[in-house]
């Protein structure tokens, strides 16, 4: 299991002191909330701060967008260079030219549904994508319980992903934590965001060797 704690939970600070820490604890990738207070209805972090993450963290970003205009959002962080870039698919009107769009700007990327949005609304996108991310909390807030619906239907994810992208990340955002680490992964979990989990914790290496399942 790969581990991507938000820094959405982070001390904003000490944000630097905060990245390098759970760099240092051992985590995957550094997940970077962007909201725009219209999407949901909070507001996050630009460009000018990610790219100070960027210079400090010594693992890959991972930048979930939660905006409208996905494209404009696109533009302004792709000079970060982030590993991954996903966007909601509820908001978007053409996903598979934004889909291209990230990967001819030598990005992967990957598509974000919501809790009441079935797999099957990726299906035929699947074979483009590096990754989707499951919302298991109501997008715009961090420290939400799990949506426990989110098993079922990672596993019909998953099933789709074997028939038409076996190499396409399967990843889960919210609430996430030692108590339910073992049903996302039996369900075909590849990747997980916490947040709260990982930064409230007295150790935040503790925290994440007990995700490494």
């Amino acid at each position: 299991m790969k581990i991507a704690p938000s820094i959405l939970s982070a001390d904003f600070g000490n944000l630097e002191r905060d990245v390098k820490a759970i760099c240092d604890a051992g985590c995957d990738l550094v997940h970077i909330d962007v909201m725009d207070g219209h999407f949901v209805p909070n507001l996050t972090i630009g460009p000018v701060v990610v790219s100070s993450v960027a210079k400090c963290a010594t693992k890959p970003l991972d930048i979930h967008l939660m905006v409208e205009n996905n494209t404009f959002f696109v533009e302004l962080f792709a000079p970060l260079k982030p590993e991954y870039i996903t966007f909601h698919i509820e908001e978007e009107k053409h996903p598979h030219r934004l889909i291209q769009k990230i990967k001819s700007l030598g990005i992967k990327a990957g598509i974000v549904l919501n809790p009441h949005t079935p797999p099957e609304a990726v299906e035929f996108l699947l074979q483009d994508l590096d990754m989707v991310l499951l919302m298991s909390v109501n997008p715009g807030f961090g420290g939400q319980s799990f949506i426990e619906s989110v098993i079922p239907k990672a596993k019909r994810l998953d099933a789709l992903r074997k028939k038409y992208n076996p190499k396409c990340l399967i990843e889960v955002d919210g609430g996430v934590s030692n108590k339910n680490i073992e049903a996302l992964k039996d369900a075909g979990v590849d990747v997980v965001v916490a947040g709260s989990y990982v930064f409230n914790h007295a150790s935040k290496k503790e925290a994440i060797e007990s995700l490494q399942i």
